[in-house]
This record gives structure tokens, C-alpha cells and sequence, in this order.
């Protein structure tokens, strides 16, 4: 019994000097970790931009099969959250401020720690991006237990962030790269009513604009007891890829032609029905480019004539607001063309007089005109007697 009794008191007093040693220790951390992605600075800004990716990078969410995620209506740009519960507790976190494709500052919180968390992107010489991934705050006191038992706050909360860098790296590598552009061919394009914005964009910047403005057109359309018609589409009146601008016009289809009170910023408008080389991109939206640029050849080379009068027309039959993977994105891309003419060869038709017409009656026009020939008139001869008593004889013809 005095045996059981010590180790008691021996258990007892280590972990009274461990709690004497825990709670002297400083409970602020900074922990700073970098990683080359071998994506586009904006690839990777939008994926970092938008929390229901966390799930799938973020090592202790990839590690624990339990955790649910929950997320608010807003999940990207600044006032964006996501709340979690795990097997290691509950947390949550924030974004406060972005800068467009250059940075994100967070404030996250765990079972009572709470950090300032700061994603710096900055590209490379060969096309990719450098991700610095920074934390700061103050662990509490069970925490501060944990990562003095593991090596300290900057190995735990070290290791966390390298594994997760790795899955963004491993993700994005292969949502980026997996992607397929088809050039369907000659289709036509039905009339549509829809409402929309209109202003100029930075070419680079319209995804980002659409994930802003679409979600003002559905509620406004569901305000005004509209239905959506069919999924979102971009109408880019101007490509001008050597400033970089596009005057777009963000839509939304609806189900009848309305008009909206003067000074609103979202308008009503119609889609007239027009002629078009469709292409379908399954993809990374960042593979446009080359969608539009096989969508140009095909048409140089069917020597189609473009309709120059406004660019092109993109569906975003599945987007950001539908899938989260990129790999799973569809853009259904219009390019305007001039309807073909088909010359239609007709025989020219005559119309023939009874003897009975005369000159009062309609004609039928004839595309070359002929003299028109009269029948002739004889004067009819003299009736003669019929003889007496004799049956009547048919007059013999005159032709």
C-alpha cells in the first residue's frame, strides 16, 4: 500500500510541477511556414478565397472523418465564415480582408485559442506561386499543455501547416490540369429576357465580379417574383486583351420581359436569337484563353464570318456557385456569327388568258415581261334562215 501511496504522490506533484511549468511558459505563438504551388497566383488565390475548400486541405479536417463542416451563406471575400466540429474540438474562423490575388487575413479561433492568420501569395519566375501561410495568437491553457508535451508550438502548429500546403499543392495540381475544350460547331441561339449589370472589368477579375453580382440578381429576381430561366451567362460586348478591359454585362434569364424603375443598377433586357460557334470548356476556368483561341481558329478555318458587332457569350452552366471543383466547372462559350445566306433559284411563271379574260383583270407579275398577244376578233356572220320543216345542224367552225 505505501507503494500505491507514492506513486500516487509522485503522479500527484509531476503533474502539479508540469502545471507550474505550462503555466509560466509565454502562451503567444507566431508560426510561419512557405510552400511553392505549382499554380497561377489567381488559381490559388480563389481557392484560398473560399472556405468550403478548407475541408480538403486543411490537415486536421483531411485527418479526422468525423468533423463537420458548416458554412454560412457567405463563404468567400471578406466577411465570410465556416464553423467546424471534430474529434479535437470546435472552431471557426473569419476572413476580414482580402487584396485581390496578393493576400488574406483571417481571424481563426479553437477551443479557446485564438490566432491572426495571414496568406501572402507572390508569383515565380516559372509561372507558379509562393504561398506564406502565418499564424499569431495566444493558446490556451490545454493547448499550451499539448504542444509542450509535442515539441512545442512551432513544431505542432508547424506541421499542420506544411501537410495542409502539400494538399493544396497536390489539389490544385490536378483540379487545374484536368480539363477538356471541345468546339462543338454552328449552333443557333434562342431569344432570351434577362436582367443584368453592366460596367467595364478587368479581363482577369471577371470570375470574381460574377460570384459578386449573380447572387444580387437571384435575390432580386426572387424579390420581384421572378424565375430564373436558365443558368447565368456574361455577355462581353468588348475583348480588349491587349489593355486587359472588357465591358461585360452579368445576366440572369428570367421567365418573362420586364421593365425596371429608373436609377436601379440592375437592368432588364432581351437576348435577341442569333447564329453561333458554340465551344464547351469542362475545366479550370483559367483555360478560356485557349478555348477562345480554338474557338477563333476553328472559325478561320470553316471561313465563317464573324458578326464583329459585340464579342461573345459565355453560360456558366456549372460555376463556383454550384461545384466547388474546378475540374468540374462548364462554360459553354457563344461566339456571334454572320447567318449564312443560301441563294434560292426560282423558274420564272406565265400565266396563259382565257378567251373569256379581259384586260380589267389582275395579272400575275412575271419577272420578264412578254408582249401580250390578243385573240382575234372576227366579226361573226350573218344568221341564215333555217330551212322549213328541216332539223337544226351544229354550225360548222370557223377554225
Amino acid at each position: 500500500m505505501k507503494i500505491l501511496k507514492y506513486l500516487f504522490l509522485f503522479a500527484l506533484l509531476s503533474f502539479v510541477a508540469l502545471t507550474v511549468f505550462v503555466a509560466t511558459q509565454k502562451g503567444d505563438f507566431s508560426v510561419e511556414r512557405s510552400k511553392v504551388i505549382n499554380s497561377p497566383r489567381a488559381t490559388v488565390y480563389n481557392y484560398l478565397n473560399d472556405f468550403r475548400n478548407y475541408e480538403d486541405f486543411e490537415s486536421w479536417s483531411v485527418e479526422d472523418p468525423t468533423i463537420k463542416m458548416t458554412y454560412a451563406n457567405k463563404t468567400s471575400g471578406n466577411g465570410a465564415t465556416f464553423y467546424w466540429d471534430g474529434a479535437d474540438g470546435k472552431g471557426n474562423s473569419i476572413i476580414l480582408k482580402t487584396k485581390d490575388g496578393e493576400s488574406i487575413d483571417q481571424k481563426m479561433q479553437f477551443d479557446g485559442t485564438e490566432a491572426d492568420v495571414n496568406w501572402t501569395l507572390k508569383d515565380t519566375l516559372n509561372g507558379k506561386t509562393k504561398v506564406t501561410w502565418k499564424g499569431k495568437g495566444t493558446m490556451s491553457f490545454l493547448f499550451k499543455i499539448y504542444t509542450a508535451l509535442h515539441g512545442g508550438s512551432d513544431r505542432v502548429i508547424g506541421t499542420i501547416y506544411e501537410k495542409s500546403l502539400a494538399n493544396i499543392d497536390k489539389n490544385l495540381d490536378y483540379e487545374t490540369k484536368t480539363y477538356a475544350v471541345k468546339v462543338d460547331g454552328v449552333v443557333k441561339k434562342t431569344e432570351t429576357p434577362y436582367i443584368k449589370q453592366t460596367f467595364t472589368s478587368e479581363i482577369a477579375k471577371v470570375s470574381k465580379n460574377a460570384r459578386i453580382v449573380i447572387p444580387k440578381l437571384i435575390q432580386f429576381s426572387e424579390t420581384n417574383g421572378l424565375s430564373a430561366a436558365g443558368k447565368p451567362f456574361i455577355i462581353y460586348h468588348t475583348y480588349d486583351t491587349k489593355n486587359g478591359l472588357a465591358k461585360i454585362s452579368i445576366c440572369l434569364p428570367i421567365n418573362k420581359e420586364i421593365s425596371t424603375s429608373s436609377g436601379s443598377d440592375i437592368l432588364a433586357g432581351k437576348l435577341n436569337g442569333f447564329d453561333a460557334v458554340k465551344t464547351t470548356l469542362n475545366g479550370d476556368y483559367s483555360h478560356r484563353n485557349e478555348a477562345i483561341a480554338k474557338t477563333t481558329a476553328y472559325i478561320n478555318n470553316q471561313k465563317i464570318i464573324p458578326d464583329l458587332s459585340w464579342s461573345h457569350l459565355e453560360i456558366l452552366t456549372l460555376s463556383k456557385l454550384d461545384v466547388k471543383a474546378s475540374s468540374k466547372l462548364v462554360t459553354e462559350i457563344y461566339f456571334p456569327i454572320k447567318p449564312k445566306v443560301v441563294p434560292v433559284a426560282t423558274e420564272p411563271v406565265y400565266a396563259t388568258e382565257s378567251a373569256g379574260e379581259t384586260a380589267s383583270e389582275p395579272r400575275v407579275e412575271q419577272p420578264t415581261e412578254k408582249p401580250r398577244i390578243e385573240p382575234v376578233k372576227r366579226k361573226p356572220a350573218a344568221p341564215t334562215p333555217a330551212p322549213a320543216q328541216t332539223p337544226a345542224q351544229e354550225e360548222d367552225s370557223e377554225f
